[in-house]
């Protein structure tokens, strides 16, 4: 185990963290006790910046697949087109669990940096098949296989990014400002997502709808493969952490550690599953499946939608670090609960909101993803801090991918399903379900706030 003291000093140090590594000439400084603490943000920008390129990459599908089911499924029935778009999107999810096993398992025994170079490596490969994908009219059933090989590409990779990435966030930090660090993973990930919002509403100003469906919605997923390159430039420059290096013989050591994580941590497997599910909901409600049920379902006009989202991710990505600080201070318990339980309250009265007009889907998208910023903020300590390092990527990968594949990888399907039987407010209540079994999960959370990781 690292001593705390030597991490403070190696943090303080000019150059240690910082510009001897040739990471940052420039990095952001933070008062503590009477001491200057330098945060390495070019190294927080590099480990976050796969999470956000993939996340890039999953909330443009579901935004554009109004768009582009036409193109890859038959153009005879567009109800069906769009609802085959979604079940590919949920099928990918479903290997999310075999990525997350996988390549967690392998950032246990080679390192948190190498498997990171590798998921954003595929992510970035996905994006670029799907921008160069041939149509159904040009070479028929091909299309839908070839779009569904890209999405499980992704699918394996993001269940290893989202795993690894916060487990690096969370080793290299110091124990007292772990939920500042952490919060550089949804700073990352939610400029990534206002990238995309922000491309969506410059091309439905610019484009028609059936330049959109033609090739208008190509551009995105290039420019999600030309991001890839840059994450994985930075990436290049990474260290690895000292916690992997001091407990890679104990994670060699392990016959089976699946197994090991439910016979030893029973109760951290269950509390991720907990937790994550809402986090899950709320991710693919308000970034994903709210755009495409907004324009069509409640006749919502798409620059509206997106000038919306827009605002609010804006509103998302500044509140993270305050709320990450908060979480050294209160603890991240009492932040969980907030969230979870006015999630569970206000859900379904924010629902009845969405209808045409820019006011009420702009309260929708900022009430919601201010709350989940008090999540978000925190999710790779919240994460981390449940495992011990030798199973870390791996506890965290499979079960907190298992959770997104079961209540994440639906969201968008559910919806459209419920919405096409006039059912569409059952969904809210199904959130705000989820949100209660939440709360309750976390209520039976330790504090975790500035311990040291195992």
């Amino acid at each position: 185990m690292r001593d705390p003291k030597s991490r403070h000093s190696e943090a303080v140090v000019s150059g240690s963290l910082v510009s001897g590594a040739g990471l940052w000439d420039g990095p952001k400084m933070v008062e503590v006790a009477g001491q200057r603490h330098r945060l390495p943000v070019r190294k927080l920008i590099a480990a976050s910046i796969g999470n956000a390129i993939e996340w890039y990459d999953w909330t443009i599908y579901a935004t554009f697949s109004i768009y582009f089911a036409t193109a890859i499924f038959p153009s005879g029935n567009a109800e069906l087109a769009l609802i085959n778009t979604l079940a590919t999107y949920a099928l990918a999810f479903f290997f999310r669990p075999l990525g997350g096993y996988l390549l967690g398992r392998f950032a246990d025994l080679r390192g948190r940096k190498t498997a990171m170079i590798l998921t954003i490596g595929l992510m970035a490969g996905g994006s670029t098949a799907i921008a160069v994908l041939p149509t159904y009219e040009q070479v028929g059933r091909l299309a839908p296989v070839l779009l569904l090989l890209a999405r499980i590409a992704q699918g394996l990779s993001l269940g290893g990014e989202v795993s690894n990435a916060s487990a690096y966030l969370a080793e290299i930090a110091p124990p007292e400002r772990r939920g500042r660090y952490s919060s550089f993973f949804y700073i990352s990930t939610g400029t990534a997502v206002l990238v995309a919002s922000l491309i969506g509403f410059t091309l439905a100003r610019t484009m028609d709808k059936a330049q959109l469906g033609s090739f208008g919605w190509r551009i995105p997923f290039l420019v999600g493969g030309v991001l890839g390159l840059v994450g994985l430039w930075l990436r290049r420059s990474l260290a690895e952490t000292e916690q992997f290096e001091q407990n890679k013989v104990k994670a060699e050591a392990l016959k089976r550690p699946l197994t090991t994580t439910l016979r030893e941590h029973p109760k951290a497997v269950g509390r991720l599953v907990g937790f994550s599910m809402l986090s899950t909901l709320c991710y693919y409600t308000f970034f994903s499946a709210l755009t495409p049920f907004a324009v069509k379902n409640r006749g919502v006009d798409a620059v509206d939608v997106f000038l919306a989202l827009s605002i609010a991710t804006t509103l998302f990505i500044a509140l993270q670090y305050p709320m990450g600080a908060l979480s050294d201070r209160v603890g991240r318990k009492p932040q969980l609960l907030v969230w979870s339980a006015a999630t569970a309250v206000l859900i379904v009265p924010l629902s009845s909101l969405i209808k045409p007009g820019l006011t009420g889907p702009l309260v929708v998208f900022c009430v919601g993803l201010g709350l989940y910023t008090m999540m978000t903020s925190i999710a790779p300590a919240a994460m981390s801090e449940l495992f011990p390092t030798e199973l870390r990527g791996l506890g965290i990968g499979a079960w907190y991918n298992l959770t997104v594949a079961l209540f994440g990888g639906t969201a968008p399907l559910v919806i459209a399903a419920l919405a096409n039987r006039g059912l569409s407010d059952v969904y809210f209540y199904y959130v705000a379900a989820g949100a209660t079994v939440a709360f309750l999960v976390i209520l039976t959370l330790p504090e975790t706030k500035g311990s040291e990781l195992r």
